[in-house]
């Protein structure tokens, strides 16, 4: 058996190797009595009064120390019933006939990343299965109709438009994942926001004649910003696109650009449906729908305002909504000016 003072030089050493690493560490002797812990363990609360506080994790001790192997465990772990459940993976090994080390790693985000990818695929799974599966529907019902113009004509007119659909649809995941990479490196660049706006406005003409809904815009004002103008231009071309898929044939959709306090503000505002107070803060989520029903008359893929709310994070902004129902909704995307003195003093 080791004696005690080697013991401590033994934990002593491995305290410091761990205080480099990310990784909370304790150390336990020959009755789990704490010998030494890292300045994260003591962070994540793993210890109390001198004791490895969860059982779960004295009993991978325990069984590290019995078969002088190393033990792993996943668990929720949570210091008190006040504080917050992290999600860890624990590792035991003995170091020597009294010590046993414990290695634990907070995988709390890692673990919520990998739902929301879960989560994500089987969204695109389900969302992907009807227009493909209609596609599949109207291809047959077109076989069988083929001597029948009039049946033709019709469900050609719908394969077209499940085809949009599921065309708009692709294109607007692989739009959400570059942007949820946030990488902007090499796209950066200083320009008017302003022409931004009106191309986001132009791209969307023709969707909003052939509604009957108008667009109205005051965007003549020149406003710099530093980003990744094809991010910008994308988001508000699915703000606008929203507003007119969403308004009644005769109204109008209105499109603003102001600079308030450092910030450039596009306000979109539309007559249409308007949204229910306890829905407003969902509607930034991926797939989420206010109406369902309608989203399928329209093609809407329920990604739009998700894409928007990434592209104004990655820029260091935010987008927000004032709306009530039957009364129409106004959004606002807020993202920071630039501008040329300011910039100049900092690479002085």
């Amino acid at each position: 058996m080791v004696s005690s003072q080697k013991a401590k030089k033994v934990a002593a050493d491995a305290v410091e190797f761990l205080e480099v690493l990310d990784t909370a560490g304790v150390i336990v002797d020959a009755d789990n009595q704490v010998v030494n812990q890292s300045p994260k363990a003591k962070d994540m609360g793993l210890v109390e009064y001198e004791k490895v506080i969860s059982p779960e994790l004295v009993e991978i001790m325990n069984q590290a120390r019995q078969t002088n192997q190393s033990v792993t465990l996943e668990l929720f772990f949570s210091k008190n019933i006040r504080s917050p459940k992290l999600y860890v993976s624990a590792r035991a090994t003995r170091l020597s006939e009294e010590l046993v080390i414990l290695l634990v790693e907070d995988r709390t985000e890692a673990k919520r990343l990998d739902e929301t990818r879960r989560d994500f695929v089987e969204n695109i799974s389900h969302e992907l299965k009807t227009p493909i599966s209609a596609i599949s529907l109207l291809s047959e019902a077109l076989q069988v109709a083929i001597e029948d113009p009039e049946q033709v004509k019709k469900f050609a007119k719908n394969l077209q438009r499940e085809s949009k659909r599921l065309g708009s649809l692709v294109t607007k995941i692989i739009q959400l994942s570059r942007i949820q990479a946030g990488d902007l490196q090499g796209e950066i660049e200083v320009f008017d926001l302003g022409l931004i706006v009106d191309e986001a406005i132009e791209l969307n003409q023709f969707l909003a004649d052939s509604k009957g809904v108008g667009i109205s815009s005051d965007t003549a004002k020149e406003i710099l910003v530093q980003g990744d103008a094809g991010l910008l231009s994308m988001a508000l071309k699915n703000l606008i696109e929203n507003a007119v898929l969403y308004s009644d044939a005769g109204s109008n959709v209105g499109v603003g650009l102001a600079e308030v306090n450092d910030f450039a503000e596009v306000t979109v505002t539309d007559k249409g449906i308007g949204i229910p107070l306890d829905q407003q803060e969902r509607i930034f989520e991926r797939f989420y729908r206010v109406d369902p029903s309608r989203s399928r008359e329209t093609g809407g893929t329920g990604l739009g305002l998700s894409i928007v709310k990434h592209a104004a994070n990655n820029h260091g902004g935010e987008v927000t909504v004032f709306s009530r129902p039957n009364l129409g909704s106004t959004f606002t995307l807020r993202i920071p000016t630039y501008h040329v003195a300011d910039n100049q003093k900092e690479t002085q």
